[in-house]
């Protein structure tokens, strides 16, 4: 069977920009393959909002239990959000082996300040120095060149959003030197988002960031595509619209003491799709074969 490392790159090869939701547990996962996506992206934002901490108080084991939970219940690649890196390039290299081992196809490293702090939630950017930033890339490269050069790294800079452009795309490019396969920035306008790939040595990466306060453009994938980003990760949508449709759903619970929004219909189709993508089926056939009796109801 394919590494999942070996399919990511494999996909990233296209010339097609390569879309990624976020999940941030194994159904999602399940629904993300089924619809046809060729990729998932378990991200900081949906795993730190989903535990109720936030993304800066996230620990590894916690973002790598959940990663490995997706990317095991899935046979398309997943990628995912590492943060800064989980500390000094010391941890960096152990964070990329137990990333590894867990499953998962790709990440990516940022140049923020860890531990992280709860105002990059408003967009307050504590990047690191350069140089500290590229150790991380470097020794992260290195423990992926020992255990599995497939696993994909992707450099990720915040600069941009206050040191501009140049600065980005400087630090980009120095990461592909040290041996990243892929790089990150967040454009600040559609200028910026155009120019960017044009710019990095390496192929880059689109955040759509939906919801997000400081102006940054979201654009279709054939849009990205046309700019020249290889990939696509669209970070908040799942978490987004499943705490969006729950709530008007309590809500009209709460108000009228019934759930109108769906029919009976609807729910027993939404019942029967999450027991196919769990699989339950082929549970049913084992304990047929074993400790039930479909005559009787037992054995």
């Amino acid at each position: 069977m394919e590494r999942p490392t070996t399919a990511l790159r494999k996909l990233l090869k296209k010339k097609s920009c390569l879309y990624m939701p976020a999940v941030y547990y194994p159904l999602g996962g399940r629904l993300v393959e089924s619809m046809g996506f060729d990729a998932a992206y378990v991200g900081g934002y949906v795993t730190g909002g989903s535990r109720a901490v936030s993304e800066p108080l996230l620990t590894m084991t916690e973002q790598i239990e959940t990663a490995e939970q997706v990317a095991r219940s899935i046979s398309i690649p997943t990628v995912c959000d590492a943060g800064a890196g989980f500390g000094e390039p010391l941890h960096v290299t152990r964070m990329v082996r137990e990333f590894i081992q867990s499953g998962v196809a790709g990440i990516h490293i940022e140049d923020q300040l860890y531990p992280k702090r709860a105002h990059y939630h408003k967009y307050v950017a504590h990047a690191v120095p350069m140089e500290e930033f590229l150790d991380k890339i470097r020794w992260a490269c290195r423990e992926r060149d020992k255990l599995d050069p497939d696993f994909v790294i992707i450099a990720r800079s915040d600069t941009c959003r206050f040191d501009g452009l140049e600065e980005a795309v400087k630090r980009i490019n120095r990461a592909a030197e040290e041996g990243a396969d892929l790089g990150l920035i967040f454009p600040r306008n559609d200028e910026e988002a155009a120019q960017a790939p044009k710019e990095t040595t390496i192929p880059l990466v689109y955040v759509q960031s939906r919801g997000n306060r400081d102006g940054r453009p979201l654009y279709t994938v054939q849009q990205l595509e046309d700019m020249g980003y290889v990939a696509s990760i669209d970070a908040q949508l799942f978490l987004l619209a499943s705490f969006h449709h729950a709530k008007l759903a309590l809500e009209e619970v709460k108000k009228t003491g019934d759930y109108a929004g769906m029919s009976h219909d609807d729910h027993t189709a939404a019942r029967q799709a999450i027991e196919d993508l769990i699989g339950l089926d082929e549970f049913y056939e084992i304990e047929e074969q074993t400790v039930e009796d479909t005559k009787w109801g037992k054995r």
